[in-house]
């Protein structure tokens, strides 16, 4: 690990998202770590096309575009649902599969209608996370790390907690969904949990 890498005590930290929910969880698994946390939404940062093939691509562009727009350290996130019996939709574009401006419903009911009456057995899907730190714009050697939670989906939603498909994503071996779980238990078994204690751990982090 370089020592160039290693958060100033009380940095702030730049993560690249306005989605309340991923800023919440990063909040929580990067706790204790030397530095301040913020999104880019509170820093006035309006968010960067999301022009790369794959998570990993996404989460640098949006590493770096608020780097270099703040000046900050910055994380990218690009995380989504990829689901087996859609060829793996939607993918990259989970966060907009209904269109520019959907909201989680309005993606859900389109998963759904795309899912039709498939049995459960056959609606396997998995979160996919990747994550990118960056030290400024050019920063030449970019943290990385990235993760998969495997699941199930449902046909109809359970759960309040959670965002995104979270309601409809069934776990099988907890007997919950995902918007079932309190965000501890979350944040330990999900994909961006276990990439962020990933990044955590490149960052210095006990």
């Amino acid at each position: 690990m370089p020592h160039s890498s290693t958060p100033a005590p009380n940095e702030l930290l730049v993560v690249a998202t306005g989605n309340a929910g991923k800023l919440r969880e990063f909040r929580e698994l990067l706790a204790g770590l030397p530095f301040r946390i913020a999104s880019q939404a509170d820093l006035k940062v309006a968010p960067v096309a999301e022009t790369g093939a794959t998570f990993a691509e996404n989460a640098l562009l949006k590493a770096r575009h608020a780097a270099a727009i703040t000046g900050m350290a910055a994380i990218g996130d690009d995380s989504g649902l990829e689901v087996d019996a859609l060829g793996g939709a939607p993918g990259i574009y989970s966060a907009r599969y209904a269109g520019p401006a959907a909201d989680d419903a309005a993606n859900n009911a389109k998963l759904m209608a795309e899912l039709g009456r498939r049995p459960l057995a056959v609606r396997t899907a998995r979160y996919r996370c990747a994550l990118a730190f960056v030290r400024g714009p050019a920063d030449p050697a970019p943290l990385t790390a990235v993760a998969a939670w495997e699941g199930l989906l449902l046909d109809a939603p359970r759960g309040a907690a959670g965002f995104g498909y979270d309601p409809y994503f069934w776990l099988p071996d907890l007997g919950r969904t995902a918007a079932e779980l309190d965000i501890t238990e979350k944040n330990r078994l999900s994909h961006r949990g276990r990439a962020l204690l990933a990044l955590r751990d490149a960052l210095g982090g006990a």
